[in-house]
């Protein structure tokens, strides 16, 4: 009988510790607390679905306006960032796929950002966007509130966002770009086949998997977006870009009494969605995969 060797399990154990303390234990936890009366403080009492019918249906509650304005927020900001996620790092794959001078620095420039903290990036753009001193009013020679008022408290988080989180589909395009069969774009020009037409009839159909790949990818991230408005607006003007998560986080850990129980049930409601989304996008890649 052959014998078991343990050598493999001793080399995968500390990471699955690890991610049972820090992933699987706080989940299955906070899944739990969706179901109690908690504030961290006292111990648990089981209230079934009291927090989701709280959040879902109880007009008069508090935490339903703040639920429904969070959720709708946040679905706001992934329908703008994400079509601008996708089209700009294509397009500039695109161009750098033409392998002109300064091709890799120009990549590197572009890929940089994604290196950077969240915090650093947005303290960066709020000395951009500063109203008196900042460096956008004062090259376009306007005085624009961008912090303070609609559309532009959205602007300013849609294009820090954008210059921070761009480099890792550029990077997933460039390398797509460079598997098309070079034979059929050279078939494709001898027939007269050049620009958007090449790029519909040739280059997109061979780049369709690692696309709807970075879609799923950016539609989950943005809808976990936490520190660009927290930092950039506090969620203002008026409620108006103050997001799930930050709901979340005021409610579990804010000032005064936390009420991570109602907290618990919006994070479980928002991750069930962006589950339920997921599913969604991967059947359809499932679908396109078969297909192809």
């Amino acid at each position: 009988m052959k014998k078991l060797n343990f050598v493999p399990y001793l080399f995968i154990a500390p990471h699955v510790l690890l991610f049972g303390i820090f992933f699987m234990i706080p989940t299955v936890l906070g899944i739990y607390a969706a179901f109690t009366q908690w504030n961290i403080f006292t111990p648990m009492t089981w209230v079934g679905l009291d927090n989701f019918r709280t959040i879902l249906f109880n007009v008069e509650s508090t935490f339903y306006r703040q639920f429904w304005n969070g959720l709708s927020n946040t679905i706001i900001f992934v329908i703008i960032t994400v079509p601008f996620q996708i089209a700009i790092p294509l397009t500039i794959a695109c161009l750098l796929n033409a392998k002109p001078k300064g091709r890799n620095i120009f990549q590197a420039i572009f890929y940089v950002p994604t290196l950077l903290s969240i915090t650093s990036v947005t303290l960066s753009f709020l000395f951009i966007f500063n109203r008196s001193l900042g460096l956008w009013n004062n090259i376009l020679g306007v005085d624009v509130n961008w912090f303070g008022e609609q559309p532009f408290a959205w602007m300013s988080i849609v294009i820090t966002t954008l210059w921070w989180g761009i480099g890792g589909n550029l990077l997933i395009y460039i390398a797509a770009l460079g598997g098309v069969d070079k034979e059929q774009l050279e078939a494709a020009s001898l027939d007269g086949s050049v620009g958007f037409h090449r790029f519909r009839t040739i280059v997109l159909p061979n780049i369709t998997m690692p696309l709807l790949f970075t879609v799923v990818v950016s539609i989950v991230a943005q809808f976990n977006i936490f520190g660009q408005p927290l930092l950039l607006t506090g969620g203002g003007p008026t409620q108006s870009t103050h997001v799930l998560l930050m709901y979340i986080r005021n409610l579990a850990f804010g000032m005064g009494n936390p009420i991570a129980g109602i907290a618990s049930a919006m994070a479980v409601g928002l991750g069930l969605m962006i589950g339920i989304i997921s599913l969604v996008q991967m059947f359809i890649i499932k679908r396109v995969s078969g297909e192809g």
